[in-house]
């Protein structure tokens, strides 16, 4: 058994950094309370931890190459304890999302290195079962998130889902120096700081320009002026990777249609398959009454679908051209965003979006294992593990831009279901006050009017959020259908070998992923 312990080591370390993007859901209306937060930073607390991840992956994995995977992941695991704990003492809004962004700091460096000291530590056959047991572990964590952060946040309080990562680093940090060896790259280059610099620049600002439309509106001097900011940091980006003799990330890849494609959809079937589920949390809890746990089971049908069918499509849909995988997959969840638009309406409870929460997991799992190996395979070899770092850094940045994208949209969605004469109520709504605006209402007749709108302004909200993630899902279903043509089935694509090409990032679907 000694023989996997490095499995465990990094599966700990998986399994925590991605239990971490969805637990924080179902703890948020705790949160709004608890720190008298409004909406815009409840949007941050999500959004800053997959932001810091979509900035660092790329360069994290450059450092590790220099200095060492296992140091590296050491350093993660110790930067994202420390983190948590912070988290779990913050004392408000401010700290709390300094020390989430910290945490995502600490998960780039793992999520960077995980593949690269499973491929150092396993050959052959127990290569191929050390993957599967990571893909699994990582699909089980996307289920877990919501039920771990209910059970926590509902028996011992939202703090809970943060110092629960304290004893899993310790553990994970032990193994790790016990049984994993150290590997690097020779020839390493040097880190791009200026790529990295202007990227998360241009993430951030873009980012942070979306989240204040609530707010400022979109015509206003802030959101134009940081909207400005980040395409001119995305704009040096480009200029800075284009001049590099060592880039981040080598632009000559997007001469590929197979890899715009692949980078399309995975940027897309993030926002349009995950980002709404924060605002389907707040009404399930805020305005339905549900308790943390019951809001969790409600999102489970995605998760659960997605792990269920991505285990059987990477069985039996191996031999399927990836433009029908991925751009099917993404039809589906922009069918599934539809479907809960359109059997969603006022006075409705959580039943009315399992069905269209269950073909979005379908969806999910049947586009997800496609998307690494054709995005590998898409490219020479030499630059399959850029590759696969790239879309890692696609699918976070997806995530944090539709959690912004469809906040603005959310919060319209209510204003304008609550009307001329309720609009004051937008905002303490969307932070998850609704069960408190209720209960300040007089009793009777005036209460039961409240209640209608309360109802009528969080189903306008949603619906309009939903129509929003479909046309994300289907536009990234078109981008596949036309910029991919027939194809190698994703299973074919060539993949790197770890031995002999440095290593430094990996797939949450599981496939391995080697930098150059």
């Amino acid at each position: 058994m000694r023989k996997w312990l490095p499995l465990t080591a990094v599966c700990l370390g998986a399994f925590m950094l991605l239990v971490d993007v969805t637990i924080v859901t179902v703890a948020l209306p705790d949160m709004s309370a608890d720190m008298q937060t409004g909406f815009a930073g409840l949007q941050w607390v999500m959004d800053v931890y997959a932001l810091a991840l979509a900035a660092l992956l790329l360069g994290a994995g450059s450092l590790a190459d220099r200095i060492g995977r296992r140091r590296v992941y050491l350093i993660g695991l110790g930067l994202f304890a420390a983190a948590s704990l912070a988290c779990g003492l913050a004392t408000g809004p401010a700290e709390l999302i300094a020390f989430r962004a910290v945490q995502g700091i600490g998960g780039a460096a793992m999520f960077a290195t995980t593949m690269a000291l499973l491929s150092a530590s396993y050959q052959g056959r127990d290569r191929g079962v050390a993957f599967g047991v990571w893909g699994a572990v990582n699909g089980a964590a996307a289920a877990a998130g919501p039920i771990i952060g209910g059970l926590l946040t509902e028996n011992f309080g939202w703090r809970w889902i943060f110092f629960i990562n304290l004893p899993v680093s310790v553990l994970a940090v032990y193994v790790t120096l016990k049984a994993v060896a150290e590997s690097r790259n020779p020839h390493a280059g040097r880190l791009d700081l200026p790529g990295m610099a202007t990227f998360t620049a241009g993430a951030a600002a873009v980012t942070y320009a979306v989240i204040r439309v609530g707010e400022n509106g979109w015509g206003s001097p802030t959101t134009l002026g940081l909207l400005g900011l980040g395409f001119a940091a995305f704009a040096a980006f480009v200029l800075v990777e284009l001049r590099s003799t060592r880039p981040m990330l080598d632009l000559s890849l997007f001469r590929s249609r197979t890899f715009v494609a692949v980078m399309a959809a995975g940027l897309l079937l993030s926002g349009a398959a995950f980002s709404y589920l924060m605002y389907v949390s707040l009404w399930l809890q805020s305005a339905e009454g549900m308790s943390p746990v019951g809001a969790g089971l409600v999102l489970l049908p995605l998760s659960a679908a997605g792990f269920v069918v991505a285990a059987v499509a990477g069985r039996l849909l191996h031999a399927v051209p990836p433009r029908l995988t991925i751009g099917g997959g993404l039809l589906l969840i922009g069918v599934g965003a539809l479907l809960q638009a359109w059997m969603l309406d006022a006075g409705d409870g959580w039943t009315a979006l399992v069905p269209g929460l269950l073909v979005t997991g379908v969806g999910v799992g049947a586009a997800t294992p496609a998307l690494a190996a054709t995005a590998m395979g898409a490219v020479a070899p030499a630059r399959a593990g850029m590759a696969g770092g790239a879309l890692n850094t696609a699918r976070q940045l997806g995530t944090a831009l539709g959690i912004a994208v469809l906040g603005a949209v959310f919060h319209a969605g209510l204003r304008s279901g609550l009307g001329e004469g309720g609009r004051g109520l937008a905002e303490p709504l969307a932070s998850g006050g609704a069960g408190q605006v209720l209960a300040e209402a007089p009793a009777g007749a005036a209460r039961e009017a409240l209640t209608g709108l309360v109802e009528a302004a969080f189903a306008s909200g949603l619906r309009e959020t939903f129509l929003v993630s479909a046309v994300m899902g289907l536009a990234g279903a078109l981008a596949v259908f036309l910029l991919l043509r027939g194809g190698t089935p994703a299973a074919a694509a060539p993949l790197p070998r770890p031995r002999t090409e440095p290593a430094g990032a990996q797939d949450p679907a599981g496939a391995p992923a080697v930098r150059n």
